[in-house]
């Protein structure tokens, strides 16, 4: 690691800790903090979301900027100010220069948080869905992507958020080389919706089966993350056509108001949340605590496969 990047890390004493120890930890991002969830329902979901993580054995890492700081693990008063300030920036990989250079704050992206995970050794990364082929305007692809595609990192996600073109992202995956391997389904879910009538292309049943496909996937000299997509709770899930049809008016929205750019994917799912009635919003709060556990466990399998790390 570059002298420079360790004076601009900031690890927690907690996640130092678990690291020097050997122990599981968790990533976690924090755009879901800033920029996806309203407050108090962001603070609240923060904290859930490491609380699940350590429930099943693992040590959480919020990844944030602050004031130019690359941090990694947040206390409590950092995630408060997260979720309670306003003018915060998205933090993708391409952001993370000037942000440090002018000390600003923000929110890790997908693509940001396991680009750093990555350079600081963790290997597992829990978010709620990841971004991917828009709908509209057309061309407009997520950084999310290519990150994914070069970036060895086991992936948690209830799919790609529901607001996108499924079949483009899944494809782009494809061509890009990074397996999808759904957790206990053989379909890729639809974010809020457990169904897409879309297939993964392998399947695994529990962590250890989930190890076993990164061990080979990187021991073939294979360097793209893993993207492990879990269904929602089936108690918080949305049907299929419900989704669909909040999706469509949102997406008719955005273009009449004339969306672009980062603003997008939260004015989309701020419509959805309103056309559904908060429904969406139960869901979005349930799977995410949910793959932060499941991304815990199978950090926890990760601790106890001897020799197996990412390229």
């Amino acid at each position: 690691m570059a002298s420079n990047l360790r004076e601009t890390l900031r690890i927690s004493p907690e996640v130092s800790k678990a690291q020097s120890m050997g122990k599981p930890v968790v990533a976690l991002e924090s755009t879901v903090i800033t920029h996806g969830l309203p407050y108090p329902d962001n603070i609240q979901l923060a904290q859930d979301m490491e609380n699940e993580v350590r429930r099943n054995g693992a040590v959480p890492a919020t990844i944030a900027v602050l004031e130019g700081g690359i941090h990694v693990g947040l206390e409590i008063a950092q995630l408060e100010y997260l979720a309670s300030a306003g003018d915060l920036k998205k933090a993708s990989p391409r952001d993370l220069a000037r942000m440090v250079v002018k000390a600003e704050s923000g929110g890790t992206t997908v693509a940001g948080t396991i680009y750093l995970a990555n350079i600081i050794g963790i290997e597992v990364f829990a978010t709620g869905g990841i971004g991917g082929v828009h709908r509209h305007p057309i061309g407009d692809i997520s950084a999310d992507l290519p990150q994914l595609a070069r970036t060895p990192m086991i992936v948690v996600c209830a799919g790609a958020k529901a607001i996108l073109d499924l079949p483009a992202t899944i494809e782009y995956l494809e061509t890009h080389g990074v397996p999808v391997v759904g957790y206990q389904t053989n379909e890729f879910p639809a974010f809020y919706s457990a169904h897409s009538r879309l297939p993964t292309n392998s399947r695994a049943d529990s962590p250890e089966e989930v190890i076993e496909f990164a061990r080979m996937h990187w021991q073939l000299g294979l360097k793209s993350s893993l993207l492990v997509t879990v269904p929602p709770p089936a108690e918080v899930a949305l049907p299929e056509a419900v989704m669909q049809e909040a999706v469509s008016q949102a997406l008719k929205d955005a273009k009449e108001e004339r969306i672009r750019g980062q603003q997008v994917t939260p004015f989309l799912l701020q419509r959805v949340s309103e056309l559904t009635g908060e429904a969406s919003l139960t869901a979005n709060l349930g799977l995410l605590r949910n793959n932060a556990g499941i991304a815990a466990q199978i950090a926890l399998s990760l601790q106890r496969a001897p020799g197996l790390r990412a390229v």
